[in-house]
């Protein structure tokens, strides 16, 4: 049996047993440890199994994950998520469909202060979601923008998907940090322009709620959003203007988090303890993953199927277009039954020597990557930001009524990609402006 279909095979049981629910990270090293010993012998696996973890965690670019994860503890435990929500409200409520509008761009916003699509989701579901139903709100659309709009902490930085694309495939991640401004911007845009649409036309969706507030009070309540501020001058400036590094900048994002978090009087030893375990634990998670992905990616190395595949595809699809098509369904399908870490992780290895090959600028194709795992947040059956705000709900809206409501949003995130491949420079030009 040929290396390169030892490859294909392992890669194809990889799979199945992520589908028979075996954690993703054990399914990915195990298939990878025991590929490497079939192909080599059981001392080179064990040797694996004794190096990987130790140089995947002493990477010191990945030490920036742990510290997005505490900044976004720290600051969903702040308040900043409802004073922000509050803000957009003001601002926002008398558009048609103002409410889903305002936690469209409210969860915008808290995603440049978290990292995290689940955060994100998780802290606007309990503040945004029961306003829109307190005001009589079609509970599909209530329930599917806060969904949707959570994506957008994986495109906003900080990103944690960003920083572990960013190692995997050897690019800039302060480039790729600053690459997801506008991507991210240009979907709150759209997502905000297809409510309106929407709700105009069909205004029992969102009952006019007519804002009595005046220029004063939504000036107070933009001073009420400083914390926010803070963290986002502090992360994009630092990474725009070269004064931090990534990880630098998780850590100066945690630690402006945790002093705002103090002047606040919210830093209880409860809040200080729930946010380092909700870190700890989340950490541990996704270095497991990429733990497990590392071994799997060696496997794979020795194979020479990603070579293989990328010849392959070098021979009948020399066009670009041809390949992003091609990846396009690779990750919409994958997406649909994987976790996005463990989908980005899995594919790398082997779609990276194609963009490669073709010259194609990684910066633009790692934006069009997260974009992918952010549609994989929205569809069936696994849907996991879906699954985040039924938790949230509980049994107030049923499962299908929100991938019901997440469908015009896909949609738009249909509109977003085509626009995001058609023009590239819509990623590229923050980071081509980076020094």
């Amino acid at each position: 049996m040929s290396p390169v279909v030892v490859g294909a095979l392992g890669l194809a049981t990889a799979l199945l047993l992520i589908a028979i629910r075996m954690p993703i990270g054990v399914a990915l090293g195990l298939v990878g440890l025991l590929g490497v010993a079939q192909l080599r012998d059981f001392n080179v696996a064990y040797g694996l199994l004794k190096s990987v973890p130790f140089e995947l965690a002493a990477n010191w670019s990945l030490s920036a994950v742990p510290m997005f994860l505490l900044m976004g503890s720290l600051a969903h435990n702040s308040g900043i998520g409802a004073s922000l929500f509050r803000t957009a409200q003001l601002w926002l409520g008398g558009l048609p469909g103002g409410l889903a509008v305002a936690a469209n761009w409210a969860s915008a916003a808290f995603a440049a202060a978290s990292g995290s699509s689940v955060a994100t989701a998780a802290t606007m579901g309990r503040i945004a979601i029961p306003e829109m139903l307190k005001h009589g709100y079609n509970k599909g659309l209530a329930a599917g923008v806060v969904a949707s709009a959570g994506t957008l902490g994986s495109m906003i930085p900080p990103s944690i998907l960003f920083v572990l694309y960013g190692v995997f495939a050897e690019v800039s991640i302060s480039k790729l940090l600053l690459a997801g401004i506008l991507p991210g911007l240009l979907t709150a845009a759209i997502y905000t322009a297809m409510i309106v649409i929407r709700c105009s036309l069909r205004p029992e969706l969102a009952p006019r709620v007519e804002s009595r507030a005046d220029w004063s009070e939504r000036m107070a309540a933009l001073g009420k959003v400083w914390p926010w501020l803070v963290i986002v001058i502090g992360i994009i400036g630092g990474l725009y203007g070269g004064i931090v590094t990534p990880t630098e900048a998780g850590a100066f994002g945690a630690f402006l988090a945790f002093v705002i978090t103090l002047l606040q009087k919210r830093l209880t030893l409860a809040v200080l303890r729930e946010s380092l375990v909700d870190c700890v634990v989340n950490t541990s998670r996704i270095f497991f993953v990429a733990i497990g992905a590392v071994i799997l990616s060696k496997f794979l190395t020795l194979t020479t199927l990603p070579m293989y595949v990328g010849a392959q595809i070098g021979n009948w699809a020399p066009n670009p277009v041809l390949l992003l098509i091609a990846t396009s369904v690779i990750f919409i399908f994958l997406g649909m039954f994987l976790d996005p870490i463990g989908l980005m992780l899995i594919t790398l290895p082997i779609l990276l020597p194609m963009y490669e090959a073709l010259n194609l600028d990684l910066v633009w194709l790692g934006v069009l990557v997260i974009k992918f795992l952010e549609i994989g947040l929205l569809t069936p059956p696994v849907g996991f930001n879906v699954y985040v705000i039924k938790s949230v709900v509980g049994r107030e809206i049923p499962l299908e009524t929100i991938f019901r409501g997440v469908t015009w949003f896909l949609v738009c995130e249909a509109v977003v990609l085509v626009l995001l491949m058609a023009f590239p420079e819509i990623s590229l030009f923050i980071p081509n402006r980076l020094r």
